[in-house]
């Protein structure tokens, strides 16, 4: 397997030379710690077997978030988190995608522009489930903001999942308490419709923070909305792309005379070989390095953090069994090499002594 971090060695220096005026203080964080990812030379991880007392010294892992080694755990951790406030209903993934005409903002100003992304999408979902004639009420969404495509190009979007559902609160004059509200089966909101108010909102969201573009502004926006069932399995798919980066290391294939061969897919699943110089390839995946400390994945609704009785409400009507609350799984033990026993770390970023020549 080509391990990344080679990559980033041999072709680091003509990136640096065909890109260094558009390298970010975030892009090059991301290059120096993937270029040293459990590497010799890195920082080492002292670890002993508490049954015979072997011990063994271990590279570090840089812990970035786009590195393909790192954050697996991270990841489990997350979609661990998410799948225990899953509610015995119907799930819809929501896709927010803007326009071509909007990635050359997206790109000056990315802070602001994918706060507001995902600001803007969850915004468009809760007006819908509060004006809806069968609805209105409170619902929730799990967004991931995304800025790629499946051929790794530059297109920013962001995927909402959400339950087909809300909570409601009765007027006064009756029964005093709160109900689920559901929609049919198979239908939540109109995709085109869904556009048309994401799209006015981006605009009084833009205009707001004084952003403008050159170019005019397409009519038509795209908004997807489909059923995925329980939701499992969606919460699944997009958890992989949350700490891990966008191209797994098993995809790069091969790396000589200066250019490397990665395996990606298209928009029908289908297998894609495409081919790039070393500069151009790391380059592809530095631009979906995300601000340093942007939170891409965000609760709303009933589902954020801090609204852990109203969705404990929601489980009671549905009369689901209130679950323990969550706690991180530690992480699996390393084995000793030489009878199997645990291996406790013992000492942590210890630099390794080289022997010098004489």
């Amino acid at each position: 397997m080509i391990l990344l971090s080679d990559v980033v060695e041999r072709h680091q220096g003509e990136l640096e030379r065909l890109h260094g005026d558009q390298l970010l203080p975030s892009h090059r964080q991301a290059l120096q710690a993937m270029r040293r990812c459990r590497r010799q030379g890195s920082d080492l991880m002292v670890l002993q077997c508490s049954n015979c007392r072997h011990s063994i010294k271990v590279p570090h892992s840089c812990g970035h978030r786009s590195c393909p080694h790192c954050q697996h755990h991270e990841s489990q951790r997350w979609i661990e988190r998410q799948q225990a406030k899953l509610l015995p209903v119907e799930y819809f993934l929501i896709t927010f995608t803007v326009p071509a005409q909007l990635r050359a903002l997206f790109w000056s100003r990315q802070r602001t522009t994918y706060d507001l992304l995902l600001k803007t999408a969850w915004q468009t979902v809760d007006s819908f489930a509060r004006r809806d004639p069968k609805l209105k009420g409170v619902t929730g969404a799990h967004a991931i903001l995304h800025t790629h495509n499946r051929r790794l190009d530059y297109h920013p979007h962001v995927h909402l999942i959400v339950p087909a559902g809300v909570i409601h609160q009765q007027r006064q004059g009756q029964a005093n308490g709160k109900e689920w509200r559901w929609k049919a089966r198979g239908y939540l909101f109109p995709e085109a419709n869904l556009a048309k108010v994401f799209r006015a909102k981006w605009l009084e969201g833009m205009r707001r923070m004084g952003l403008s573009v050159n170019a005019p502004i397409p009519r038509d926006w795209i908004v997807h909305c489909k059923s995925v069932g329980p939701g499992e399995k969606a919460l699944v798919y997009l958890g992989r792309y949350l700490y891990r980066g966008v191209l797994p290391e098993k995809n790069i294939l091969s790396d000589r005379d200066g250019m490397v061969t990665f395996r990606t897919r298209d928009n029908t699943g289908q297998e894609m070989i495409q081919n790039a110089t070393g500069a151009e390839f790391l380059w592809m995946l530095l631009r979906h390095v995300l601000p340093k400390r942007f939170r891409r994945a965000r609760d709303y609704g009933l589902l954020h953090g801090n609204s852990l009785g109203l969705l404990q409400v929601v489980q009671l009507l549905l009369r689901v069994a209130l679950p323990e609350p969550w706690r991180p799984k530690p992480k699996p033990p390393i084995c000793c090499p030489q009878c199997g026993g645990v291996m406790e770390v013992v000492a942590v970023r210890v630099r390794e002594i080289r022997p010098q020549l004489s």
